[in-house]
């Protein structure tokens, strides 16, 4: 991108004779220095809002036959340019003032007819809604392989006992399947929003004029159509002026970076050498160049730290989007910044999967650790309300009382003289059975096993979960593979459309 400071004088391609002088040299280098940056972001939907205005304008008989086959043959060959190959200039002041001028400069006559019914910010948030839109769909398929990586993972360890945790203290004994599948079910749920994000996103800006309309004839709906959008955005001034649509897809970037943080970070407890619970592949990790032991689990702590960028995205895209209506202050922050969140959350979707897939568990570390501490208190205490026909709250103390007596003995098992002894101080006597309850929940695979219910732990209900997670995969990746279709089949139908256009001559 060439960064060149102006003169004082307006290039008469761009002047529009309000102003006398050129740009100040600090607000190229400043906000419009910005604007350009975009031209990456924006190039290729720019490229297709302007063939489809040219044609719709054609179709309508707006631009003169001659006119439109030049200025067609022109954004042809541009919308075919790669962006990197553009030599943008920010004195120009935008990425479409640069294209206008570089139409100019090959043909001033067909060029000028390039804004008949819109304003310059309709080509650029037509551009915008076109990348996003895109990229919601690519982020979509990344999400889908990250949740199969999951359930692959789930379907190898449905009978690996594992010690589940709350405030990282033993809680339960769980499966390390259960476990994961936790976290299926809520990238489920992003996918379910992504769904809706985009519908909403996929809807045309274009042929809206200002912002109340065009006085030509310009069949917003048919505008929609070319460019391949689900309808048209139905108020001129809401199409133009939206700022809930990027602050909608920022929120579902962040609730999805939270899930994926989460896994992260207990993943990285679990990589500690205090937990031993499991290990990152070496090529997802990085050393130490200074300590030679250290292996160090770099992808999830990049995991993480996107998920707090991602955060600050949200408030920033949220502050520039709270000013008074028709303000450009939100349009030019998040024309880039949106994108590139999209385009940084794609990648790191990518390599969470990879990072799922290579990551090595420690099952024997996990099945002893289950076998230790109190993981069937909670059991013991209902098979105790069960059998004794005592409220739960009692035989709650009770357990709680014989735990606290075994811990203070140097023990991390019950017997049944700690049941006994508990009790005698809360009842007054000692238990029936203990050593029936004790036999009952002797090892954490009997506790596992009665969790038959619907999204328990046992190896049934977790096998029916992955069942349906997956079921649930093969609908959003083909309603994602039939939109992707479908919106190539429109771009070239676009583009080829455009191409007859442009070859047609005076009286043909």
């Amino acid at each position: 991108m060439n960064r060149i400071n102006p003169t004082n004088e307006r290039n008469s391609e761009t002047e529009n004779a309000r102003l006398k002088v050129g740009p100040a040299p600090e607000l190229v280098e400043s906000a419009f220095q910005l604007e350009v940056a975009d031209a990456a972001v924006l190039w290729k939907g720019m490229g297709l809002a302007d063939l489809a205005h040219v044609v719709h304008l054609q179709e309508i008989s707006v631009i003169p036959q001659p006119m439109a086959s030049g200025l067609l043959t022109l954004l042809l060959e541009l919308h075919a340019m790669p962006s990197r190959m553009f030599r943008l200039d920010a004195s120009l002041e935008d990425v479409y003032s640069n294209r206008e001028r570089w139409l100019s400069d090959r043909d001033e006559q067909a060029a000028g007819w390039i804004g008949a019914g819109r304003a310059r910010r309709e080509s650029a948030t037509t551009a915008y809604r076109i990348a996003g839109r895109d990229l919601l769909l690519e982020l979509a398929r990344e999400l889908v392989g990250l949740v199969c990586a999951v359930c692959d993972r789930a379907e190898e360890h449905v009978a690996t006992i594992m010690p589940d945790y709350t405030y990282l203290q033993y809680a339960q004994p769980t499966t390390l399947a259960h476990y994961l599948m936790s976290f299926a079910f809520p990238f489920l749920r992003d996918l379910e929003r992504l769904q809706g994000c985009f519908d909403r996103s996929n809807q045309c800006p274009a042929g809206i004029g200002s912002i109340n309309g065009s006085r030509l004839p310009i069949n917003r709906s048919r505008l929609a159509e070319l460019l391949g959008f689900s309808k048209a955005i139905p108020h001129s001034r809401d199409a133009m002026w939206q700022v809930d649509e990027p602050v909608e897809v920022m929120s579902i970037m962040t609730a999805m970076c939270m899930h994926m943080d989460r896994l992260a970070e207990d993943l990285q407890i679990w990589n500690t050498s205090e937990f031993n619970f499991a290990e990152l592949a070496d090529k997802h990790a990085r050393i130490s160049r200074i300590m030679p032991q250290k292996k160090n689990p770099y992808a999830l702590a990049f995991i993480r730290g996107v998920a707090g960028t991602m955060i600050g995205r949200l408030v920033s895209v949220s502050a520039v989007a709270k000013t008074p209506s028709a303000q450009v202050d939100n349009r030019i922050f998040v024309i880039g910044q949106v994108p590139d969140a999209l385009g940084q959350l794609i990648q790191t979707v990518k390599l969470f999967s990879a990072v799922i897939r290579g990551i090595q568990f420690h099952t024997d570390v996990m099945n002893q650790r289950a076998a230790e501490g109190f993981g069937q208190a909670t059991d013991l205490a209902e098979l105790l309300m069960e059998s004794e026909g005592i409220n739960y709250r009692t035989a709650h103390r009770i357990v709680a009382l014989a735990v606290r007596i075994a811990i203070d003995a140097g023990s991390d098992r019950l017997v049944d003289q700690d049941l006994n002894q508990a009790s005698e101080q809360v009842l007054g006597h000692h238990l029936e059975n203990p050593s029936d309850c004790l036999r009952s929940v002797s090892g954490p695979d009997a506790v596992v096993q009665t969790r038959q219910g619907l999204g328990g732990a046992a190896p049934n209900s977790v096998r029916a979960m992955i069942g349906e997670s997956r079921s649930a995969m093969i609908a959003v990746a083909d309603w994602r593979n039939r939109v992707a279709n479908g919106l190539a089949d429109c771009e070239k139908r676009l583009v080829d459309q455009a191409t007859k256009l442009s070859l047609l001559k005076i009286g043909s």
